[in-house]
């Protein structure tokens, strides 16, 4: 009888020691899936769950499988919050993906440095990373970086005065932040500082003020739908000054909102949208033309830059956790600062102790829309 129950006692240790073995390598995600920004979350949900497939399918992380835990926070920072809480205090992951927007990525971060979970988001704004916080990363480039792309094609172009027009929500007044400081520091006068809602539907009031001040150029920074209505306002107004918009706009749905009116606006952007058009010679082209193949098929719509900035997120977090050999939080948050030269669809990560960015200008491209499409400037 003793032997029979030591027997079972042993089976049950080999079954529980088999059971934590077997258990997931839990990732969390927060996606705007829907609200005003799904544009940009839907994709961003699309990739990461195509990609947790890939791995899955190739045996996971380090014999594991992956788990996406992931949560819709329909672009509301309440919701944000909520849905940052549960994957920390009860869902228990090892690292999160996301949020989508600024905003709603600098309302949760130091939840993960009280945590000691680290946060790779797929926000743009510079404040995400500025300074470092020793536990959150980002995978968009900077507004800075946007920034100094686009000005560098305006200081080509011989333009002096500038007006800019930004949207009041966590991207808009990054950017705005930035375009204050090196529009004077690189020798250019701001001649305009228009602000509009996230909401509003006509910036009529504000262009006609940037109009009677004849500037050279006018840069918008924000996201759909917002810069749309902008360049059909432009139109309307019989406003042929050059307009810039920021990288916040480098998918199709902003081709799509703004119809005939986004013809010959011009923005920084990653190579994905552009793939087909650069270099055969180019070390990007495989990797971006196998997400664009992937993606498509899976979905049946066209790619967008925002669903690579949850494929760099990912892929990330699956690098540290495969180079560092381990998935716990602390051990994750050490490798993926270590990374360096990792190239990914937006471009070539560099990170360090003080760069959780770890991009640079060299992975835009400034384009032009031209008959409905994108094309790299020359």
């Amino acid at each position: 009888m003793r032997c029979a129950t030591m027997i079972a006692f042993t089976l049950c240790l080999l079954a529980a020691g088999t059971a934590r073995a077997e258990e997931p390598i839990k990732i969390g995600a927060i996606f705007s899936v829907t609200g005003p920004a799904s544009f940009l979350g839907e994709p961003e949900k699309n990739t990461a769950l195509m990609l947790v497939d890939k791995l899955n399918a190739a045996g996971g992380l380090l014999g594991k499988k992956v788990q996406l835990v992931l949560y819709d926070d329909e672009t509301d920072v309440n919701k944000c919050v909520l849905a940052a809480d549960k994957l920390l205090k009860k869902d228990k992951v090892v690292a999160v993906i996301g949020p989508t927007v600024s905003g709603n990525t600098l309302a949760i971060m130091n939840k993960f440095s009280q945590a000691q979970i680290p946060l790779v988001s797929c926000a743009a704004a510079e404040k995400i990373v500025t300074p470092v916080n020793p536990w959150v990363f980002k995978t968009p480039q900077s507004d800075r970086q946007a920034v100094e792309r686009i000005l560098a094609h305006a200081k080509a172009k011989g333009y002096k005065k500038i007006a800019i027009i930004t949207v009041s929500d966590g991207y808009g007044q990054a950017g705005r932040a930035v375009l204050q400081e090196l529009l004077p520091a690189q020798g250019f006068t701001l001649v305009a500082d228009e602000v509009y809602g996230p909401k509003d539907t006509d910036m009529t009031a504000q262009l006609t003020k940037i109009k009677g001040l004849a500037p050279d150029a006018i840069i918008c920074w924000g996201t759909n739908p917002g810069p749309a209505v902008i360049a059909k306002n432009r139109v309307q107004l019989g406003l042929s000054t050059p307009l810039y918009q920021s990288h916040g706009v480098a998918s199709k749905k902003f081709i799509e909102l703004a119809g005939e009116s986004a013809e010959g606006l011009m923005l920084p952007a990653g190579r994905l949208i552009v793939a087909d058009q650069i270099s055969d010679g180019s070390p990007e082209k495989k990797l971006l033309k196998g997400y664009i193949a992937d993606y498509e098929a899976a979905y049946k719509i066209p790619i967008s830059s925002f669903g690579g900035y949850a494929y760099d997120a990912l892929m990330l977090v699956a690098e540290a956790v495969t180079k560092g050999k381990s998935a716990k939080p602390e051990d994750i948050r050490d490798n993926l600062e270590k990374i360096t030269g990792y190239m990914g669809v937006t471009g070539t990560f560099n990170f360090s102790p003080t760069d959780h960015n770890g991009l640079d200008t060299s992975s835009f491209e400034m384009l032009v829309i031209d008959k409905g499409d994108w094309k790299i400037l020359p």
